[in-house]
C-alpha cells in the first residue's frame, strides 16, 4: 500500500477524516490505536480493520547487531555550539534522526534552533556538518539578526551563514506538513 486510499475500507471520506486528524500515512496508521482512529469519526471495527490492513501491508525489517554498526557509521553528531550541552548529548545532536526541544517560553528553544542554523555550517572539524539549515518557524521567532550576531562568534560571515539558511513560516500544523513535504 502506499495511500490511504489503498487499504480496504478507506475511501476517500475516511482517508480525508484521517488526514484531518493527522494520519497522512499508511505508517502512521498502523502505529495508531483503535481509539486514535475512532477520534476520526470512524466505527471500532472499521478501524481495527483498516489498522490490520496497515500492518499487513508494511515492512518489518530486523537488523542484525554488526548490521546495525554499518548503518550508524553514517551517523555524525552535530554542535550545539555548547560543550555542556554536547556533553550532555553525548557529543552533540546525533544525525538521522529526530530531536525535540520543549520547554516554557523564554527558555531559550529559538535561540537554540538559531544557533544550529548556524553551527552546521560549520566544517566537520569544528562540530558541523558543512551544510545549510531549513527553518520552519511556527511562532514568528527566526530573527535574522540574531543569525547576523551569532555567526562571527564562530568564525562564519553573516551574509554567507544567512545565504545557508532556507526559511518558512507555517501558520498551522497542515501548512506546516505541505511545506516538509514539498521541501
Amino acid at each position: 500500500y502506499k495511500i490511504l486510499e489503498d487499504l480496504p475500507g478507506v475511501g476517500p471520506a475516511i482517508a480525508s477524516k484521517l488526514r484531518e486528524i493527522g494520519f497522512k500515512t499508511v505508517e502512521s496508521i498502523a502505529t495508531a490505536t483503535v481509539q486514535e482512529i475512532k477520534d476520526a469519526g470512524i466505527g471500532e471495527a472499521t478501524a481495527e480493520k483498516i489498522i490490520e490492513a496497515a500492518r499487513k501491508s508494511i515492512a518489518i525489517t530486523f537488523v542484525r547487531g554488526d548490521e546495525l554498526i554499518k548503518l550508524r557509521s553514517n551517523v555524525r553528531r552535530l554542535t550545539t555550539g555548547c560543550t555542556a550541552m554536547d556533553k550532555l548529548l553525548s557529543g552533540g545532536i546525533e544525525t538521522q534522526s529526530l530531536t525535540e526541544f520543549y520547554g516554557e517560553f523564554g527558555t531559550g528553544k529559538s535561540q537554540l534552533c538559531q544557533q544550529l542554523c548556524v553551527t552546521v555550517q560549520l566544517p566537520l572539524e569544528k562540530g558541523g556538518l558543512d551544510g545549510g539549515a531549513l527553518y520552519i518557524d511556527t511562532e514568528n521567532t527566526f530573527r535574522t539578526d540574531r543569525i547576523m550576531q551569532i555567526a562571527p562568534q564562530f568564525g562564519l560571515d553573516p551574509e554567507e551563514a544567512l545565504r545557508r539558511i532556507v526559511f518558512a513560516e507555517a501558520y498551522t500544523s497542515s501548512h506546516q506538513m505541505m511545506l516538509l513535504e514539498n521541501s
